[in-house]
């Protein structure tokens, strides 16, 4: 079975469990019947096929596996209501749907492939399969087309990780699969818009739709710059289940994001104490959620407000609110602005804001955030600083007379 140099390469690779994202016809089905069969060769091994339903698995690889383990004589027996192969070494290949993820229990397993993973719940992986490899250490494939950035995207980025034992990803258009050729695919643009063209055929993780924070590109805004010198600026949202604040500093262009801060079950103070521990050398810059004057959350009566300015940080914040969407309009204007330039970045190891960040939608029909995400906190920390330091300029005829007075300090418009 002839293979492509990126099936030859994943074929090659000896990581515990690879994650192969790949355009449409790149050659998925192949390669996966070349690792059912080349694991299956040793002696009894249980190697399965996981597709979304058992009608997809008969479809997508039944006869083509038949017919190539016929052509190799290793076929002992077949059950074909069962879609199990026993080859004459006692290994046996089975081909399952994750339609019913309870019915896959009960195995162990030496090798397993996902196929289409991004249309699978991801507790058949986690919740079923992962224990089932564990006795003999298998090893796992997913691999599949994009779906948006759900589980497997997840995986996928997670995988790519150069920190990750074990784990291995590959990307693959449809055109590097070599079995389509350039006019078919010059139509397929004509034919789709966009976004499915780049999902389909670039294998490219196309944004949720109502995505809030769109113009952020992991590629793109995430980056790793050196760590501040002498000033942080800190966005804070006050809650008591996460306590977050979202650590940044200046660059010639706009902010760069560097750390992050959750604290369950915390309190202000307790979120002051780690930013001294963390920062106890830099001068501190925190812009609050403007609630934060009213709220108390210490036994003497102190505001979030007064604790921030008694632990000798710079306190700046708006009298009132700013709007929700003024928040995200100067966030998404600092990711990427109408000349092309993206003036907030990210650190790698921010993860849970780059994950709020490319997640964080509406609630459907509506522009009103869905807070049952649970990316809200994170994302609003970093609004406030971003839209009081990068406010969206206003019409001049809006514009006050006199400065408006914030919190701690007079503001000047741009």
């Amino acid at each position: 079975m002839a293979l492509n140099p990126g099936q030859r390469a994943v074929a090659q690779d000896s990581h515990r469990f690879r994650v192969v994202v790949a355009g449409r016809r790149w050659g998925k089905t192949t390669l996966a019947i070349r690792e059912l069969a080349r694991f299956a060769r040793e002696p009894a091994r249980t190697c399965w096929y996981i597709a979304p339903s058992y009608r997809m698995a008969r479809q997508i690889v039944w006869d083509r596996l038949k017919y190539r383990l016929y052509d190799l004589r290793w076929i002992a027996d077949k059950n074909e209501s069962d879609l199990s192969l026993t080859l004459r070494n006692g290994s046996r290949i089975c081909l399952r749907g994750a339609d019913n993820p309870d019915s896959l229990r009960g195995v162990s397993l030496d090798f397993v492939i996902f196929d289409e993973a991004a249309m699978i719940d991801h507790r058949a992986w986690t919740e079923v399969i992962r224990p089932t490899l564990s006795d003999r250490e298998g090893h796992g494939m997913f691999i599949g087309t994009p779906m948006g950035r759900n589980w497997f995207y997840d995986l996928y980025q997670s995988a790519r990780q150069p920190d990750t034992a074990n784990w291995s990803a590959w990307t693959y258009t449809t055109a590097e699969g070599g079995n389509v050729s350039a006019d078919e695919i010059e139509q397929a643009q004509a034919d789709m818009d966009i976004r499915q063209y780049r999902q389909e055929y670039l294998a490219s993780f196309e944004t949720y739709e109502g995505q809030i924070y769109y113009n952020f590109d992991r590629a793109a805004s995430v980056q790793e710059q050196a760590a501040s010198a002498n000033t942080i600026i800190v966005g804070m949202d006050f809650n008591v289940s996460p306590m977050t604040a979202v650590v940044m500093h200046r660059t010639n262009l706009g902010l760069h994001v560097e750390s992050e801060i959750v604290i369950y079950n915390s309190n202000t103070q307790e979120m002051v104490e780690e930013i001294q521990r963390r920062y106890a050398t830099h001068t501190v810059m925190v812009f609050p959620d403007p609630a934060g004057v009213q709220r108390k959350t210490s036994a003497g009566g102190r505001t979030d407000i007064m604790i921030l300015q008694q632990a000798g940080f710079q306190v700046k914040y708006r009298t009132a609110h700013p709007s929700v969407r003024d928040r995200i309009n100067s966030v998404n204007a600092l990711l990427l602005n109408a000349q092309g330039q993206r003036r907030l970045t990210v650190d790698p190891g921010c993860r849970r804001l780059i994950e709020a960040l490319e997640k964080h939608t509406y609630r459907e029909d509506t522009l009103i955030p869905n807070k049952d995400q649970g990316y809200d906190h994170i994302t609003d920390a970093l609004g406030y600083a971003v839209e009081f330091l990068f406010p969206i300029t206003r019409n001049t005829q809006d514009m006050p007379a006199e400065p408006q007075r914030w919190g701690v300090q007079t503001h000047s418009y741009r």
